[in-house]
Formats: structure tokens, C-alpha cells, sequence
């Protein structure tokens, strides 16, 4: 009888399966809050008189403030807890997805897009941090790859979202649905408890434990965590500066550069990308736990760095219908190697102030992708910004190079 790839779900603990889930619906409904603006962009622009500089730039006030956030909530993390962090970042980012239906004025959205990135930004350092300290070594990858992979099922749920209630509510009505995620909280205070590795580690160095920035830059851990941050920095301003702008390149008239796909049309492209993400998501798990972190980082990074300038040339509905997923499923699929490795480099008492470090810092130099992309699409178009893009992969595929193989690391 040949086992099924998946056979390690229902083989572990009812308390990793709830952490699993719990920090996948809380990253899925992450993804689907902050995707949610890049849908609805175009009407947001023509509804606010904003143009392409200005929506790219309050996509990087998101960013901005997700980096702050990610900073904050890691130190939370590691001194309070890992359910805890992850039950408030939840709340601040579901509050104010939905405040961003009320917006009147463009400063107005941006102050609310920056509140709602320091929630956005502290979910993913404590949801990666709970699956790591909860799984196995010899499931870690796997796991986070399946959490990660919820990523692409929040962003089909916000094109779903979208092409539901646009033409009844228009966008503001999408924004306000983004409130459900509230929900989440009250059954994670109620059925996942803390990482007993956390516990452990708060009951033997209850004075040490969270000691913050200063250990992660101590001479055993600067050189990672230097190289992991300058990494993760590439790949976010490639994914912020592709996937901002690929919605509105699907619907923009080919007379503006665009692929002049309908409401409906560029909605279900846009779930159909979504598809390959998760495949990207999920596959790599197990191609890490496999080959290694750093061999998967690469190849996937090479291949995304190659197909992204295609996919900037295709304009007929069918070549980006099939294109779509290959560009989610190597353009996204990375990011579920990131939590085990920086899980692997860093020991308990630091590990989601590093992740929240490396992580986040790493969205600073990000938050400048939709603004820099917006005004090369304005000056050049979709072609040149999508190479720039591509030059993001490759750089990040040099450094991925650089950090060690941590494929097995036993959690301290």
C-alpha cells in the first residue's frame, strides 16, 4: 500500500494540528485582507483621484508599516507568546481592513493601510514561530509549506470577494468584509495553547528569554542574520512589485499597456494564478525537506527570475491564462522555506524577534516595490518593470547561496 504524501497530518498531535491551522487561517485571512487593495485598486484610484505613483505608494505605506509591525510583535512574541501575539496582530489588521471602507480622502486610507501593516506584519513572524516549535524537524518544511500555502487561498478568497461584491457594494464594501477575520481569535484563545518549547524556555531562562535585537546581531548569529534580511528583502520587492501591479495589468486597456481583461475575466485569471501559488507553496515543503532549503530557495528563485519577463510580454487571455500559474507557483512558492530556515539559524529565546527581524526589515526596502514599479509602468510600462522585478529574483538567488544548509535541525 503506497502511503500518501500527506500521511504526516494524521499522523501528529491534535495540538499540531490546531497550531497548523490556526496560523494558516490566521496567514490566509492575512493574505485576503491585504490583497484585497491590489483588487480593487483601479476603483479606488478613480473614486479617490489617485494615480499610479500614489496607489503604489500607499501599497508601501502597508509595507512600511508591516516592517514595524513584524519588529514589534516578534519581541512580543518572545516574551508573551506565541497565540497571543498571533490573537492581536489578527484583530489590529481585521480592524482595520474594514476601516478602509470608510475612508473619504486618500490621507485618510493611508493612515488606516499603515495601521493595518503593523498587524499584517506581526501575523507571520508568531504564526511561523508557533508550526516550527510545534512540528517535527522531519516535518518542519512540510508543515510551514502548508501554512504558507494559505497565502494563495486568502488571495483567490479576496478575488472572490471582489467580483461578489463590487457591483453591488463597490469597493468599499470589500474592504469591510475584510472584518471577518476577527472572528478567528476567540476560537485560537480557546483551542491552541502556547508551544511547549516556548514554555520550557520561559521557565528556565525567565529573565533571558526575548533579550531581543542585540543577541540576533551578537557575533553567533549577525552573519545570518545580515544575509537571511539582504534575501528576504529581494524576494519581497520582487513579490510586492509583481503581484501589487498584476491585477491592474490584467484589467488596464492594451491602449495603457494592459491586457484589457473584464471585471469577471481578470478576477478569474487572477484565481487561476492563485492556484499555481498554492501548488508553489505546498510543493516546496516537501521539495526542502527533501533537497534541502538552500537547493529549493534557488531553483525556485531561477526559474521565477526567468518567467516573469515573459509573462510582461504576453498579452492574449490565453498565454496569461496559462502562464498565470507557473508565474504564482516559482514567484511565490519560496516563501514557505523562509520560516524553517530562520526557525533553524536562531535557539527559542530569540527565534520570532529574528523572524520578525529578518522578515520585516526585509519589507522596508520592499515597501518601495509598488511605488518604484507604479512609476516605471507609468514612465516605461508593464515590460520594464516586470524585468526589474526579475532582477530582484536573481540577486536574491545569489544570496540564498550564501546561507547554510539547515535541513534536519533539531529545535533547541
Amino acid at each position: 500500500m503506497i502511503s500518501s504524501p500527506f500521511s504526516f497530518l494524521r499522523a501528529a498531535t491534535p495540538e499540531q494540528r490546531r497550531s497548523l491551522l490556526a496560523a494558516s487561517l490566521g496567514w490566509m485571512l492575512d493574505s485576503m485582507d491585504v490583497q484585497i487593495y491590489a483588487l480593487v485598486l483601479i476603483y479606488v484610484a478613480r473614486d479617490l483621484g489617485m494615480d499610479d505613483r500614489t496607489g503604489g505608494l500607499l501599497a508601501s505605506i502597508t509595507l512600511l508599516g508591516s516592517a514595524a509591525g513584524g519588529l514589534l510583535f516578534g519581541v512580543i512574541a518572545d516574551r508573551i507568546g506565541r497565540t497571543r501575539a498571533l490573537m492581536a496582530s489578527i484583530l489590529l489588521y481585521s480592524v482595520f481592513t474594514a476601516a478602509c471602507g470608510l475612508a473619504q480622502t486618500v490621507t485618510q486610507l493611508a493612515v488606516f493601510r499603515l495601521f493595518l501593516g503593523f498587524g499584517f506584519g506581526g501575523e507571520w513572524a508568531t504564526g511561523a514561530a508557533l508550526v516550527a516549535e510545534t512540528w517535527p524537524a522531519e516535518h518542519r518544511g512540510k508543515a510551514l509549506g502548508i501554512m504558507q500555502s494559505s497565502w494563495a487561498v486568502g488571495s483567490a478568497l479576496a478575488a472572490a470577494l471582489s467580483m461578489s461584491l463590487i457591483p453591488f457594494f463597490g469597493w468599499r464594501g470589500v474592504f469591510i468584509a475584510g472584518i471577518l477575520p476577527a472572528f478567528i481569535t476567540v476560537w485560537i484563545r480557546r483551542r491552541v495553547p502556547e508551544p511547549e518549547i516556548w514554555l520550557r524556555s520561559r521557565r528556565e531562562q525567565p529573565k533571558t528569554t526575548g533579550l531581543g535585537l542585540s543577541e540576533v546581531f551578537s557575533s553567533s548569529y549577525r552573519r545570518h542574520a545580515i544575509v537571511a534580511t539582504l534575501m528576504n528583502a529581494g524576494t519581497m520587492f520582487a513579490w510586492w512589485g509583481l503581484f501589487t501591479w498584476i491585477p491592474t495589468y490584467l484589467k488596464r486597456s492594451p491602449e495603457e499597456g494592459g491586457a484589457g481583461l473584464t471585471l469577471v475575466d481578470s478576477s478569474l485569471w487572477f484565481i487561476v494564478l492563485t492556484v499555481g501559488q498554492f501548488l508553489g507553496y505546498v510543493t516546496f515543503g516537501f521539495i526542502a525537506d527533501r533537497l534541502g532549503r538552500r537547493r529549493a530557495y534557488l531553483l525556485y528563485l531561477l526559474v521565477a527570475a526567468a518567467v516573469v519577463p515573459i509573462y510582461g510580454l504576453a498579452r492574449a487571455p490565453s498565454a496569461l491564462l496559462l502562464l498565470g500559474p507557473v508565474v504564482g507557483f516559482f514567484g511565490t512558492g519560496y516563501f514557505s522555506g523562509f520560516g524553517a530556515i530562520t526557525a533553524e539559524l536562531f535557539p527559542t529565546r530569540i527565534r520570532v524577534t529574528a523572524q520578525g527581524f529578518t522578515y520585516n526589515v526585509g519589507r522596508i526596502a520592499s515597501a518601495a516595490a509598488p511605488f518604484i514599479v507604479g512609476g516605471v509602468v507609468q514612465t516605461s510600462g508593464f515590460f520594464m518593470a516586470f524585468l526589474i522585478i526579475s532582477a530582484a529574483f536573481l540577486v536574491s538567488a545569489g544570496l540564498s547561496s550564501l546561507l547554510p544548509e539547515t535541513k534536519g535541525k533539531i529545535l533547541d
